[in-house]
């Protein structure tokens, strides 16, 4: 009851401080909410107000792009960079090109990524950035135009060695390479100041399959814990985009089998298994010719679900790699009584804390986003390594570095979050990731 009080009243200041922005609340509570206990037995942590400090920015940039459209018209958008911690490395975080980017959003954005860029064992502050630009139903050229303009301001806040943004949802390989040859242009320097870039041009090999493939690690590892693995395990992925296609690919190849995939359309239902040769036609699908989910079903007669979201398919393993707020309490509880006993997040956090009190109650499996989806930004920091070092590492190499890294935010998830048989994932990543972070602000004074 004491601990209730205490995360009640700071969250009663977080809200009055930051108000209308709810996800951002959202993300601060399930983080205080198993962290303050913990600080409560080492008390120089709340001497220093570590916590406060975290759930306020280092930096917050706005700033408005104009641009001009095919038809010669000015369009004109508000864009973001949320710069919010670098007690632990530069600003590292990605950029979202989204209508529903706003301020509330980037800064859960920014405030999760301080965490996982800590558990990743690198050295990577956090950070978040972004526009409310759509691109999709831009052409290449009014994205190139918007994208020169978005990184002619930008460039004034960013660098190698203090903040380096990368992609997200809205903003893929296309937009990187944009942004990539803007900076270039106005800094006149090569260098590695955005990761996601081309293989190429100073990108790294596994960097596009990163997220899917990591939250895929995720999931094996837990299952190991019970001496089980994906082998034989049905699968439901939401999403479509890179996150959800990679995961396909690498549930499949360790003998596991998808059967949905989604967009904000509806969901499919392949309960044959969404193959190789499958997965090759979504990915020219959604990576070429833009299209819609429900081609996929017309293609392989299979079921779509219009407008729905697959977590009534029966399955073993859920994984959400689509956005936040995805999955309910409802859901929640329908998938657990379908026989779903592991939850690896490749979206940022993509169940609502409802669903996430019906996961720990029922003591499933459950890798919240900053733990399960963190190989993302773990292979960025291998691409920025790569990049200092001029060097390019092997595809197996990038790979068996993603594995460990996998492995050793397991491990870090384990430590801190062990109650007898059961790891509870969120405790243990949300105290491993604080740690880390709150002993470098506490050596670097009141900065």
């Amino acid at each position: 009851m004491e601990f209730e009080q205490k995360i009640n009243d700071f969250m009663a200041k977080i809200i009055a401080k930051n108000p209308g922005e709810a996800e951002f609340h959202q993300a601060v509570h399930e983080v205080v909410e198993t962290v303050i206990p913990y600080i409560e037995e080492h008390p120089k942590y709340t001497e220093a107000k570590i916590l406060e400090r975290l759930a306020e920015p280092e930096r917050v940039i706005l700033f408005r792009v104009s641009w001009l459209d095919d038809k010669g018209e000015i369009q004109i958008n508000k864009a973001f960079r949320i710069e919010m911690n670098s007690a632990i490395g530069p600003y590292k975080g990605g950029l979202r090109f989204h209508p529903t980017v706003n301020l509330g959003v980037l800064k859960f954005l920014a405030y999760e990524q301080v965490l996982k860029n800590s558990l990743t064992t690198l050295p990577m502050g956090g950070g978040k950035g972004g526009s409310d630009f759509d691109p999709k139903g831009k052409s290449d050229n009014e994205v190139m135009r918007f994208c020169q303009s978005f990184m002619t301001e930008l460039s004034r806040h960013i660098g190698p060695n203090t903040d380096v943004p990368a992609g997200d949802i809205g903003v893929g390989g296309r937009e990187i390479g944009f942004l990539f040859g803007q900076y270039k242009r106005i800094r006149n320097e090569f260098t590695g100041v955005l990761t996601g870039k081309g293989r190429e041009w100073g990108g790294s090999l596994i960097r596009p399959e990163a997220t899917g493939y990591g939250a895929t690690y995720f999931a094996e590892y837990m299952l190991n814990t019970r001496g089980d693995s994906l082998k034989g395990k049905t699968v439901t992925i939401s999403g479509s985009g890179n996150v959800a296609q990679y995961a396909c690919e690498k549930v499949t190849q360790l003998g596991g089998k998808v059967v949905t995939l989604s967009d904000s359309s509806g969901f499919i239902y392949d309960k044959d298994g969404i193959d190789a040769d499958k997965l090759a036609f979504v990915m020219e699908l959604k990576n070429v010719k833009r299209g819609r989910i429900k081609e996929y079903a017309d293609k392989y007669n299979c079921k779509f679900y219009e407008g729905k979201r697959p977590w009534g398919i029966k399955c073993d393993v859920a994984m959400p790699n689509a956005t936040q707020n995805e999955l309910n309490e409802e859901e929640a509880k329908t998938l657990i009584a379908n026989g779903c006993f592991v939850i690896s997040e490749g979206a940022n956090m993509p169940s609502t804390p409802e669903a996430i009190a019906v996961y720990q109650e029922a003591k499933i499996l459950y890798g919240l986003g900053k733990a399960a989806n963190a190989g993302g930004v773990a292979v960025s920091g291998l691409e920025m390594s790569q990049n200092s070092l001029r060097l390019s590492w092997t595809r197996e190499e990038v790979d068996n570095r993603l594995k460990q890294i996998m492995k050793d935010i397991h491990t870090t998830c384990e430590t801190f979050g062990r109650d007898g048989d059961y790891i509870d994932y969120v405790k243990g990543a949300n105290i491993g990731g604080f740690v880390k972070v709150a002993d470098a602000m506490l050596a670097q004074g009141v900065v």
